[in-house]
């Protein structure tokens, strides 16, 4: 169990260490990610940024994810879920072009004050706070695959064990580095002593650090 989590980024950028001298992307996904990223972009030196992604909601529970889209409008799809609760082609359509909206909005508020890094030919580090269903991490790297990613590489502080083997399984993905595998999963927030939730406002004072660290990072060969 971490502290909260900036001390389980400190302890993700101590496992990526080799990967410093690739010059990675550091990519967060927002909310929680981003706080994570930010310390192992600086652990590593390397260029932070966001992948924006939001979670298709199924109809019957909000909470539990049927999919997920991204600001660049990747699409992953979980099919054994939707199959398994019948939900409609119909359906479908309205949630991802309903949640595309509200995701765009958040990247537009955070590409005020960060630039999109390309990530052509590029090392990717996706980091997020914890895995549950994986919708979002997967199509984050659907989206960095998309974006001409030589390498991605995941890293999470921990996750349920089905989740984990179904990254491990994506031909996009190179590594997952999960250290915390619990046999009973519940939440995220048993992984953490704080858990509190991380606001906009938090994210877009993070970004507005690294813009300036990132021009100087960029400009280092």
């Amino acid at each position: 169990m971490f502290e909260d989590r900036r001390e389980a980024g400190r302890f993700l950028a101590s496992k990526l260490m080799d990967y410093a001298s690739k010059r990675p992307v550091c990519a967060g996904l927002p909310r929680g990610g981003v706080v994570l990223a930010a310390q192992v972009a600086d652990a590593l030196g390397c260029v932070l940024d966001v992948i924006v992604a939001g979670k298709l909601r199924s109809p019957y529970n909000s909470e539990l994810a049927i999919g997920a889209v991204t600001e660049d409008g990747e699409v992953y799809l979980n099919d054994d879920v939707i199959r398994s609760l019948r939900v409609t082609e119909r359906y479908i359509e309205d949630e991802r072009s309903d949640r595309l909206q509200v995701v765009l909005e958040k990247a537009g508020r955070y590409r005020q004050v960060i630039d999109k890094t390309s990530l052509n030919g590029r090392c990717v580090i996706l980091v997020d706070d914890g895995l549950a269903t994986g919708s979002t991490m997967i199509s984050a790297a659907q989206a960095a695959h998309a974006g001409g990613a030589a390498e991605i590489i995941v890293a999470v502080p921990g996750g349920p064990r089905d989740t984990v083997a179904r990254l491990r399984a994506m031909p996009e993905i190179a590594r997952v580095i999960c250290p915390i595998v619990p046999d009973v999963f519940y939440a995220v927030s048993q992984l953490y002593r704080d858990f509190s939730q991380t606001l906009d406002d938090e994210v877009v004072a993070i970004l507005k650090e690294f813009a300036l660290k990132n021009a100087s990072r960029v400009s280092v060969k």
